[in-house]
């Protein structure tokens, strides 16, 4: 479990490290050919977009890891630490639910609820149906070596819904895990709002 956690770590943070780099290149580049060159590439703002969106999911998953979701826990922190505790699982189980329901809810159908579908289900049709981007294209040399057509398929974009939610799925259930273990407190992120508010007041009796 452990060395499964540090791959993922590793690959979450290389994969996340290198979608920024990207966007922040693409953007960069797209405003000098624009200003300058007076020229563009037309796939750069599809292009983007869908590297942002890969971006945040990925990241729903590493926030959970390194603990910088944000979330209002000035209520149950009131609570006894047992029944402190059992709100900080429940809200790591409903975090594990929501994932795996998005993921896929035809599971649910055996409980009697109405549900069919899912990030995979939609994923699958894309990938059966083949169609493609609207401005985002294969270079001609890929689309002649792999006789592919022209526009990139959708498919490929929407990978990430699937894999973000299941790497989600994978990170609430470690959390779980590792509050149930005495090792973490809560799902969401340390007090940060409490602790620049106590630096601010440090650095003003200074």
């Amino acid at each position: 479990m452990q060395t499964l956690s540090r791959f993922i770590t590793r690959l979450e943070e290389n994969i996340l490290a290198l979608l920024l780099a990207s966007i922040t290149l693409i953007s960069f580049t797209q405003v000098i050919m624009r200003y300058v060159f007076n020229s563009g590439w037309n796939g750069a703002l599809e292009l983007t977009r869908i590297l942002f969106a890969w971006m945040i999911l990925f990241g729903m998953s590493y926030g959970i890891k390194a603990g910088t979701h944000l979330g209002i826990d000035a209520v149950v922190r009131l609570f006894p630490k047992p029944i402190y505790r059992i709100t900080a699982l429940f809200a790591a189980l409903a975090c594990i639910l929501y994932a795996v329901i998005l993921f896929s809810a035809d599971w649910m159908q055996v409980l009697g609820a109405n549900t069919r579908g899912g990030a995979m289900d939609y994923w699958t049709k894309m990938y059966k149906i083949g169609i493609g981007l609207d401005d985002l294209r294969y270079p001609e040399w890929v689309q002649q070596t792999f006789g592919l057509q022209d526009r990139v398929h959708r498919w490929v974009s929407y990978l990430i819904l699937p894999v973000g939610l299941a790497l989600l799925a994978f990170r609430s259930l470690q959390a779980f895990i590792d509050i149930a273990r005495g090792k973490r407190e809560t799902i969401i992120a340390s007090h940060e709002a409490e602790d620049l508010v106590a630096s601010t007041k440090q650095s003003i009796r200074e």
